[in-house]
């Protein structure tokens, strides 16, 4: 039976924003509500941190789709915060990280998520507030770090070497409560990755990678049509002049791309000829070569994928952002029967090696995809 490798995932975004400045960064004015109630992680949930990071993969379900093969590549990127990122390619891009804060007078588990998607950059945060143990289960779930579960939140249950990922929407407050938008059942992958960058961090601290004891700026805050206030910690913007940089600003996100030093970037530039010319093009980044030395797909080298972006047929250009520092290879399959995953027909090329420094801003051109499998 053939895996089925992600190649389109969509994550529906269909509100917008106004523009607004964040060039200052000012105190936070929200004040606290009775809807959220931070957990202190001094008492419990602070190994949450160190549960979160690793290789995992498995099947994801989002909305009515599924997928039978998925994966997030979680790692440290700092002393207290753990970051992974899906790669969409051209619709865009959706991460989650997870950091240590003080919120509400208590130090506590933030997560971030968000991305830019079609267009539009949007994050939401979340905050730590239940923990519970049964046998050797463990439950965590994070709220709308304002609005509460009733506006959006997140679970996530580990058992041994087994993650169960849930999250929950109501499009921001819309349509409350909110209801199961993604379902993600995996399993962590034998790999040095995760514990390498856990050990360059000194990973996990528990000490503030953002401080959020004032709160939001409540004037910021994504709000709804036809309403005054945020019902959430949201930020969004649209303007496809900017980059992702000025995107974050003019969303007002108190935490953007640019605190993200220890990460790097890589553009991708991709040539086409008459065999790939009109076809869709899926993008690997692995940690083993996907090809053997004359341009074959290796399957079994497949579950080593971190990131799995698809690039539309007009385009021959991308950008990995946010990109984990380490050795990777990097390898483009042709998708010539339109299946929306590597199979027989495809074509490819040798897998080609390339390393991302921390910070560092890198470019490569993938040549020669003429190898037909």
């Amino acid at each position: 039976m053939k895996k089925k490798f992600l190649a389109t995932l969509l994550f529906p975004l269909t509100l917008m924003s106004s523009c607004k400045t964040n060039e200052t960064q000012p105190q936070g004015d929200t004040p606290p509500d009775n809807k959220v109630n931070p957990i202190d992680i001094n008492i419990e949930g602070f190994e949450f941190l160190d549960k979160m990071q690793g290789h995992w993969v498995g099947k994801n379900e989002v909305l009515s789709w599924k997928y039978d093969w998925f994966a997030f590549d979680y790692r440290a990127v700092s002393s207290s915060h753990v970051f992974g990122i899906f790669e969409g390619g051209t619709m865009g891009n959706l991460f989650t990280s997870f950091f240590v804060t003080d919120y509400m007078g208590k130090r506590t588990i933030m997560a971030r998520n968000g991305g830019l998607l079609n267009g539009i950059y949007r994050t939401s945060y979340f905050v730590l507030d239940k923990v519970e143990r049964s046998g050797n289960r463990d439950y965590y779930r994070l709220v709308d770090a304002i609005g509460g579960s009733d506006v959006m939140y997140m679970e996530l249950f580990f058992k041994g070497d087994s993650l169960e990922f849930n999250a929950y929407t109501s499009r921001i407050g819309t349509n409350k409560p909110a209801t199961q938008h993604m379902h993600f059942k995996a399993k962590k992958r034998s790999t040095p990755l995760a514990a390498n960058a856990a050990a360059s961090f000194n990973f996990p601290k528990n000490e503030v990678e953002k401080d959020f004891s004032n709160g939001f700026v409540s004037s910021h805050l994504y709000v709804n049509p036809g309403e005054t206030e945020g019902q959430s910690a949201t930020f969004m913007s649209m303007d496809n002049s900017l980059d992702l940089q000025g995107l974050a600003y003019a969303a007002g996100d108190p935490f953007t791309v640019g605190d993200h030093s220890n990460q790097g970037t890589l553009d991708v530039t991709i040539e086409r000829n008459n065999l790939i010319t009109a076809k869709n093009l899926l993008v690997y980044l692995s940690e083993q070569p996907l090809t053997d030395a004359s341009g074959y797909m290796d399957i079994n080298a497949f579950e080593s994928i971190l990131l799995f972006p698809e690039i539309d047929k007009a385009q021959d250009e991308f950008t990995f952002t946010y990109l984990h520092p380490g050795e990777y290879y990097i390898t483009v399959i042709a998708d010539v029967n339109a299946d929306g995953y590597p199979s027989q027909g495809d074509v490819t090329h040798v897998s080609q090696k390339i390393n991302i420094t921390a910070g560092g801003k890198h470019s490569t051109t993938v040549k020669n995809i003429n190898v037909q499998n």
